[in-house]
């Protein structure tokens, strides 16, 4: 009977040569003494049948035991394979080695979709301040005062308000990845379509409350990923990168948008930033399904079932199934969710609260700051922007302060509630002492007014880890629909502080009654009601 034989095969030629004759002998695992230049592709395979082979890429995935390296353009392959049980040289004890890109490629599948969903919410915040710079021009253009500039930028709340119980209940059923997927590409057509219906007052306000609906799906389909896939003590900084790409989407919707709009019109800015969140969407598709390095943390998928982190790949999977739910599935899912069981804890009130106070603040702010400071500090379109970027850029180095503090905490043993108070106590009363600064006549040059409302508005940022965590702690199974329904109400200053302001400015013409004392009192009042009725305890919710 034949002997083992010893294959070597490379793109040129094919050789097989008896065992005895050759002995393999495998390289050190130091640098090959190949060139850096070469750009062969070599494979060395031992076979105890002497069957021939068609070549190094078609051995099956499970038999390589040799050692890889990327050599030029091409990796340097060295395979050794014992099949059959006849005697020859094991590949055992050698591991693979190679060049790994891109560097991302074997992160874990969760720390992968924390990234692009923070990606996303870079995006999102482009695509929500772009109109707050480009509405200064337009208002020019059309002749608008500050009541309609008001309405104009208050119709994305109506769209927002009106998509988050959907798009909590949409999570949990689909899950949030594919939810965040269609609502990136639904807001980012519907950002195009400004600039082509401007002159039409109800087409512009339609196409607004179409980037609103989009964009609302997309908190709670955030909050569903991380839910499922965080374990508690990671939970803090997973929210922070996830939310902080909206600060850093403002900065980059100030800095970009006005030259922008100087020197291609204010059309032009619409264009280009919806197209970048097109572009999301086709780079999301390559965030695939895969197996997490960790595999002892765990999370629930869609239907409430528990699963490890490293299996989150059988959650991704429910998610592609269930769109072929029948309707009455749909309908029957509904009906499951313990509605009354959530109006009835005093815990989601407060959230509800604390979410209408905090977003009365952020809203008004984020729609009106550059028209302030254009007005009060005489500065023009790219200053006032600029300007404008600075609490944004505060918040980015609050929350990278803010969240370590947080999971710190909770890791050395204090409660979690105790936590989760102080964080957003801290992200309430901060502003309201600056904006009570700001507003009162105390003589103070603008610079420091500037500093003042940027330190606020900075540190409000703590809310990271006070509110948008508390969802999560109370219930990863329902994190989404109660983030969709405390989000709910935490559009509504959105729809009525934006416009309110614009209105209140029109008739007093003072800044601090219209855009700083409402936002004072929210933000009093919304501490006291969280520091009475907050709680981060787990509850099941059931009926």
């Amino acid at each position: 009977m034949e002997g083992p034989r010893l294959i070597l095969r490379s793109n040129r030629c094919c050789c097989t040569l008896p065992r005895r004759s050759l002995p393999l002998s495998l390289p050190p695992r130091t640098a090959p003494s190949h060139p850096l230049s070469s750009r062969r592709r070599v494979g060395i395979r031992v076979s105890s049948s002497g069957s021939k082979k068609k070549g190094v890429d078609e051995l099956p995935s499970g038999t390589k035991t040799g050692g890889q390296r990327d050599l030029g353009s091409e990796p340097l392959i060295l395979e050794a394979a014992k099949e059959g049980q006849a005697e020859g040289v094991s590949g055992a004890g050698y591991e693979e080695s190679y060049w790994k890109w891109p560097p991302w490629k074997n992160l874990p599948l969760r720390y992968k979709l924390i990234g692009t969903t923070s990606l996303a919410f870079v995006v999102c915040n482009m695509d929500k301040v772009n109109l707050s710079i480009a509405i200064i021009p337009m208002s020019h253009q059309f002749g608008w005062n500050s009541s309609t500039a008001g309405l104009v930028q208050s119709s994305f709340f109506w769209g927002y308000a009106l998509s988050q119980l959907p798009g909590g209940w949409l999570s949990k059923l689909f899950g949030g990845r594919r939810v965040l997927e269609v609502g990136v590409l639904a807001w980012s057509l519907a950002t195009i379509l400004v600039p082509v219906v401007a002159g039409f007052m109800p087409g512009l306000i339609l196409s607004r409350v179409l980037v609103g609906v989009g964009e609302g799906v997309s908190p709670s389909a955030a909050t569903d990923l991380i839910a499922r896939s965080i374990p508690i003590q990671e939970r803090s900084r997973a929210v922070a990168v996830v939310f902080g790409g909206l600060s850093v989407g403002s900065i980059l919707g100030l800095l970009l948008a006005p030259p922008i709009i100087q020197n291609f019109g204010w059309e032009s800015v619409f264009y280009i930033f919806g197209f970048l969140g097109i572009l999301w969407c086709l780079g999301f598709e390559f965030v695939k399904d895969g197996q997490s390095l960790l595999g002892d943390e765990f999370v629930l998928d869609s239907r409430g079932k528990q699963l490890s982190v490293g299996n989150f790949a059988s959650a991704s999977s429910y998610e592609s199934n269930s769109w072929n739910d029948s309707f009455k599935d749909l309908v029957d899912s509904l009906k499951d969710v313990p509605w009354k069981a959530f109006f009835e804890s005093k815990a989601v009130w407060a959230m509800i609260y604390a979410h209408f106070c905090g977003s009365w603040g952020h809203y008004t702010c984020l729609s009106w700051l550059p028209t302030y400071f254009s007005q009060e500090l005489d500065l023009n379109l790219t200053e006032a922007a600029w300007v404008s970027i600075l609490p944004s850029v505060g918040s980015i180095i609050i929350t990278s302060i803010a969240a370590p503090f947080a999971d710190k905490l909770i890791s050395n043993g204090v409660e979690t509630t105790t936590v989760r108070k102080i964080c957003q106590t801290i992200a309430f009363l901060s502003p309201a002492i600056c904006m009570t600064l700001s507003s009162v006549d105390l003589g103070l040059p603008p610079w420091e007014v500037v500093a003042f409302l940027t330190s606020g508005l900075a540190l409000s940022s703590f809310a990271l880890s006070g509110l948008y965590c508390t969802h999560q702690d109370i219930s990863p199974e329902y994190a989404s629909i109660l983030l969709g329904i405390t989000n709910t109400v935490g559009a509504v200053p959105g729809i009525v502080g934006v416009a309110l302001t614009g209105y209140l400015l029109d008739s007093t013409h003072s800044w601090s009654i219209s855009l700083f004392a409402p936002s004072i009192f929210f933000y009093l009042t919304g501490t006291f009601v969280w520091l009475t009725f907050a709680s981060s305890k787990p509850q099941s919710f059931t009926k």
